[in-house]
């Protein structure tokens, strides 16, 4: 019986997440969503990198495109393409997609405030394949939460021509910051990132985990919220153009976001 007792608490310390998981009123996990509805693409134009709102995704500046329902390469039957070029040197392109509260992409608009402010967990998990990754300055996976007045931004930069490093992003000084952990996706094959963080119960951001290729970082920053009028909870992916602006295409699949 004593072994038996050591076991289940052994067994609770290693798995908090997954017991969390499974008793949470609030848990859900949406799949695919790189083949769902939602997504917005903007420009971001160098130097400020503000959205561009006269760009045009078949502008010469800076260009776009995403094509979903790939079937090679494509790990679920199912990918998505997403390209970006142009002539002005580290331009970027940023898609969005609004999950809960304002404009949701699945119905879930939080018009009571009931679902949103309950959240504290998120995990963004999704596999990505490139066949010129050097091509590209940085790829960004960010989770995003807009409650009581606060603006939590959990923004993960991986830099590739940039310096094959992690950032994270800064919400009060708005600024990148380097984690020190090295970034180096593999070309011409399928890269599986899982993202973890978490808002703590003072309202703080908690950037937790990075997994790269089965390859875990524990990170454990907290910083602080920023302000905001929003209630929602958004995802953004984003690819950074690099010095001369070369064209390049990544392909999502099997993108799944997880909330509780």
């Amino acid at each position: 019986m004593k072994a038996y007792f050591l076991a289940v608490v052994l067994l609770t310390l290693l798995l908090p997440t997954a017991f969390a998981q499974t008793t949470s009123p609030y848990y859900h996990k949406i799949t695919n969503l790189q083949q769902q509805k939602g997504w917005n693409g903007y420009a971001l134009l160098s130097p400020s990198w503000s959205i561009c709102s006269s760009c045009s995704p078949t502008g010469s500046t800076v260009n776009w495109s995403r094509t979903p329902g790939i079937s090679s390469p494509s790990v679920s039957g199912s990918s998505t393409r997403h390209h970006i070029g142009g002539t002005r040197p580290f331009s970027d392109i940023l898609w969005n997609n609004h999950i809960i509260g304002n404009f949701s992409s699945q119905g879930i608009y939080d018009t009571s405030h009931t679902l949103v402010p309950n959240l504290h967990h998120f995990v963004y998990d999704v596999y990505f394949f490139a066949k010129n990754i050097g091509a590209s300055q940085a790829l960004e996976f960010d989770i995003n939460q807009f409650t009581g007045g606060k603006s939590f931004i959990w923004g993960h930069e991986c830099r590739i021509a940039g310096g094959h490093e992690w950032d994270t992003y800064d919400n009060v000084h708005k600024k990148w910051v380097s984690t020190g952990i090295p970034c180096n996706p593999v070309n011409n094959a399928w890269n599986h990132l899982i993202i973890e963080v978490a808002r703590t119960s003072g309202n703080q951001l908690l950037f937790k985990t990075i997994t790269l290729n089965g390859d875990t970082h524990n990170l454990s920053i907290t910083r602080s919220p920023n302000s905001t009028s929003w209630h929602a909870v958004t995802i953004n992916y984003q690819e950074d153009g690099n010095q001369t602006q070369a064209g390049y295409s990544i392909w999502l699949d099997r993108l799944n976001f997880t909330y509780w």
